[in-house]
């Protein structure tokens, strides 16, 4: 007549406990659980911008090729008087029948540059550097398409290079 040992123990339940991060997000009626709908809709996202990515990646390459098409390209390498290749000569490039520069650039380490101009002009290029004399040279941009220059720079009289 003792009781047993299975009626006197309780079983204890865990109650299932949610973050509250993701309350917001649940829905009582929603068909799928939580985690499926985010994984749903982050894939459907992705597939959308992909898809107006490749669309929009076609007309803006097209657009950026054909941009330059009827330009003029100045390419140029500036020497020292000794032969040795002269970076960061500033050139400035106009129009002939202007006073004020409208394109500039630099000489990199190799000592070259490129301006592109719209063709169909005249246009005069000065080239200085610190302790050289200016180098002016004219551009017929009516011809061709591109011209290459090989400039090499005089020292200044006087001056320290």
């Amino acid at each position: 007549m003792g009781t047993s040992w299975r009626r006197m123990t309780t079983k204890k339940t865990k109650k299932k406990r949610s973050s509250t991060r993701f309350e917001s997000f649940r829905h009582p009626h929603l068909p799928i659980r939580h985690l499926n709908f985010v994984r749903i809709t982050l894939a459907f996202s992705g597939l959308v911008w992909l898809a107006g990515a490749t669309s929009l990646y076609t007309p803006i390459v097209s657009a950026q090729s054909g941009s330059h098409g009827h330009d003029f390209l100045i390419f140029a390498t500036v020497f020292t008087d000794y032969g040795f290749a002269l970076p960061g000569a500033r050139v400035h490039v106009r129009r002939a029948d202007e006073k004020k520069a409208k394109w500039e650039a630099t000489s990199d380490r190799q000592g070259e540059f490129a301006v592109r101009v719209p063709e169909g002009a005249e246009y005069e290029m000065t080239v200085e550097a610190n302790g050289f004399k200016p180098e002016v040279r004219k551009i017929d941009a009516r011809k061709d398409t591109r011209t290459d220059f090989t400039i090499r720079m005089d020292k200044a009289s006087g001056g320290k290079s």
